[in-house]
């Protein structure tokens, strides 16, 4: 690991002057100061040499808000700085909303769950192991218009959906994809003030600038996740498909909520994790699902349209279609 500043700041203004510095135009995948909080994306990344910050902004006593779980008027409310181990066993969101703690439940392991918190973990990088190793040179992430090497090499656990001819890296999470499902919002900070945007608005897809991920600017903060209220967010889960059953990152996943009267399905919110570049909203399969009968053939029809455009390179993983096909069928029946 190359040597590092190490900053505590005084409050939340302060955090965001001291990472605002820096040309304005720089991605903040890509700046010179870093925010850390739980710290189990950022110091893996110094420690391959992937990412080389020269100061680390420590933001986790900056904002009181941000370690809330709380329910609120307009939906429920998650801090930016709460653990995922502290949202994945909180009662209410078990009970209110089941896909938020079963993604959770599902990452990692029970040690960086314990430390890892929710801001983190919507904004953790790419396990392309073509980024992830410095000394492969071509990798448009790591370091812009340097090419791609996942594009002819071992990409099975690659991106078939969101593509580009610059970048195949998968996002990795599965707490994005509940958010995605759930129609949430996010609340951010920067020097330009607080805004608030759709949670699916966040993440960006490679097209021709992989490097910049996200929406964010140079210094923002993520403060927080609105949950709405919505006849969906109950019935709702996260499914998984992993090369092993724990500690592992998703071959492909999928969030799914549900409003249904009896068999009909009035709206379907479906996001899929493991198989793109960012999280993905597959809107494509909700059309399919709203106002019909659910089945196991509608399941099936709407897998397919998940996955119609989907770019598949000679070792990419094609199975992602049917593997969702089936667990439409199996585990979104109607319950109560």
């Amino acid at each position: 690991m190359r040597p590092f500043l190490y900053q505590r700041p005084g409050d939340l203004a302060d955090a965001v002057d001291r990472a605002s510095q820096g040309p304005s135009r720089a991605p903040p995948t890509m700046a010179g100061t870093q925010y850390l909080a739980g710290g189990t994306t950022i110091l893996d990344l110094m420690k391959l040499d992937v990412m080389r910050p020269e100061v680390l902004v420590d933001i986790n006593r900056v904002d009181p808000a941000g370690l809330r779980i709380e329910q609120r008027s307009d939906g429920f409310y998650l801090g930016a700085f709460v653990t995922m181990a502290q949202a994945g066993d909180h009662p209410e969101i078990k009970q209110n909303y089941p896909v938020i703690a079963q993604s959770l439940d599902l990452a990692a392991s029970p040690q960086l769950r314990n430390m890892a918190t929710l801001g983190g973990n919507v904004l953790q990088r790419t396990r392309c192991a073509y980024f992830r190793d410095p000394s492969w040179g071509a990798c448009n992430k790591r370091e812009p218009g340097s090419g791609c090497a996942a594009l002819d090499g071992v990409n099975r656990k690659h991106a078939v959906l969101g593509v580009s001819d610059n970048c195949i890296a998968a996002y990795p999470g599965d707490f994005a994809q509940a958010l995605v499902a759930l129609g949430a919002a996010v609340e951010i900070v920067g020097s330009g003030g607080a805004r608030v945007m759709p949670f699916e608005a966040l993440h960006r897809e490679p097209g021709d600038t992989p490097h910049i991920e996200t929406n964010l600017a140079l210094g923002e903060i993520i403060l927080g996740f609105r949950l709405p209220v919505a006849p969906w967010t109950r019935r709702s889960l996260y499914l998984k498909i992993r090369d092993r059953q724990s500690y592992e990152f998703a071959l492909t996943s999928a969030a799914i909520a549900l409003d249904l009267a009896g068999s009909v399905v009035n709206e379907a919110r479906i996001a899929l994790g493991g198989v793109a570049t960012r999280p993905w909203r597959a809107r494509e399969a909700e059309a399919v699902l709203n106002g019909g009968k659910f089945d196991e053939a509608a399941a099936q029809r709407a897998a397919d349209a998940a996955f119609a455009g989907a770019r598949r390179g000679a070792t990419t993983n094609t199975s992602a279609s049917s593997a969702n096909g089936r667990w439409f069928a199996r585990s979104c029946k109607p319950r109560n």
